[in-house]
């Protein structure tokens, strides 16, 4: 785009009386995900009523993060939101002037919450960051606190293996000759991996199917939960939950042509055996499950040259 489109960003910040850590809770980064921005404008109302009291820190509220997807009703507006998220000198997408303004806001908070849901029918589950490393791709000392809030938000199924799994993608990608942007291991930073190389803790929070209509309801609990355990409202702090199931993410395959097909409707943590068949490329090849496990994200409307599922096994955090 030559000039950027002609729509604000907002955000809504309530500041306590007292110090403490300062939230901040995202919705529609992608814009056919409404359900966190039904949430928030929900929260914004109760605290502006005098219903909910923001006693401590600060929260900020983003209801729209990509107000172009979110007006198109899409996935993204010129690309995708969530991906090779950086300030940029040079912007040249709108999703460009979305970072320029939304990653000092990240930058200015301890915490965040992003909220999402997926193509699929299934349960909502949390994205949790790595566990604590010195290494290269995603350095981090802050998991206890993450997985504490994780614990808090009311559910019962938490994912990790994000940025490694997608690195190990992008290594394939760029074997098979992908564009630049697309076979950089930086392609696969999005909002709470930007959260965490300031030094924040961040989860991402996926509240269901699109059009389920409980999802602005998981979405709108997890806020209150979220604010609570982090001690800026008067409610309780919320007890964390007793059981959670604790996946971890270990391949991402992309699809490769428009006529990929899956075997069947799979949905996200559809348990795949090893070896078995997921897909049919174009040309009649099968697409299988490697070791096996769980389907991830699956996707049947991916573009070419994007993730179409990931697999998930059992992993090492209960």
């Amino acid at each position: 785009m030559n000039a950027p489109l002609p729509l604000p960003f907002e955000s809504v910040t309530f500041t306590g009386l007292a110090p403490g850590t300062r939230l901040v809770v995202l919705g529609a980064v992608h814009g056919n995900e409404t359900c966190g921005t039904q949430a928030i404008r929900r929260v914004i109302g109760e605290i502006e009523a005098g219903q909910l009291h923001i006693a401590a820190g600060q929260v900020s509220f983003v209801p729209v993060a990509n107000p172009l997807a979110y007006a198109r009703r899409t996935r993204n507006g010129e690309r995708n939101l969530n991906r090779n998220l950086a300030p940029t000198d040079a912007p040249a997408e709108f999703e460009d002037h979305v970072a320029n303004w939304l990653c000092p806001l990240l930058a200015a908070h301890d915490a965040l919450l992003d909220l999402h849901s997926f193509h699929t029918a299934g349960a909502p589950f949390v994205m949790l960051g790595p566990e604590d490393n010195a290494g290269t791709l995603e350095p981090f000392a802050r998991a206890a606190e993450e997985t504490a809030l994780a614990l808090g938000l009311g559910v019962h199924r938490c994912v990790d293996g994000w940025l490694d799994t997608y690195a190990s993608g992008v290594a394939r990608r760029a074997a098979a000759g992908a564009p630049a942007r697309e076979a950089d291991v930086r392609y696969g930073i999005g909002t709470t991996e930007f959260m965490r190389s300031t030094g924040g803790i961040a989860l991402t929070l996926e509240c269901g199917q699109h059009d389920d209509p409980a999802a602005p309801e998981v979405a709108y609990h997890a806020i209150h939960r979220a604010l609570a355990h982090l001690r800026l409202s008067t409610e309780p702090r919320p007890a964390p939950v007793a059981q959670m199931e604790a996946l971890r993410l270990y391949q991402v395959v992309d699809r490769t042509h428009s006529g990929d097909t899956f075997v069947r409707p799979w949905a996200s943590f559809d348990p795949v055996a090893a070896n078995e068949i997921v897909g049919t490329r174009h040309d009649g090849t099968p697409v299988r499950a490697g070791s096996g496990g769980y389907i991830v994200f699956p996707n049947p409307a991916a573009q070419a040259g994007q993730e179409w599922f990931y697999l998930a096994r059992r992993g090492p955090r209960a």
